[in-house]
């Protein structure tokens, strides 16, 4: 069964940071374009952002400049660092990896709150 096991989130304040690590098998990580998604109440999941295994980013543009995705390929693991949080980045963050652009894996997910 595959993993994806996901940490880092928190209620902060507007202005604050937060980092997301997420980590999973070696297997899975070293051919997955790995990702974060993120879904707030009554909305539909939507990407903030991915890297793949070469390390080509690629962000959502309500969040370009503020949050930053990287991988370690040594630890298996993912993060997105989130600068200047806003109220509206409220959501529950997935992780995801995309296995040989084929198979679709999810974290259960972790709870970002940004109080005004």
């Amino acid at each position: 069964q595959v993993q994806l096991v996901e940490s880092g989130g928190g209620l902060v304040q507007a202005g604050e940071s937060l980092r997301l690590s997420c980590v999973t098998s070696r297997s899975i990580f070293s051919a997955s374009i790995m990702g974060w998604y993120r879904q707030a109440p009554g909305k539909q999941r939507e990407l903030v952002a991915d890297i793949t295994s070469g390390g080509i980013t690629n962000y959502a543009d309500s969040v370009k400049g503020r949050f930053t995705i990287s991988r370690d390929n040594a630890k298996n693991t993912v993060y997105l660092q989130m600068n200047s949080l806003k109220p509206e980045d409220t959501a529950v963050y997935y992780c995801n990896a995309n296995y040989l652009k084929f198979l679709r894996y999810w974290g259960q997910g972790t709870q970002v709150t940004v109080s005004s």
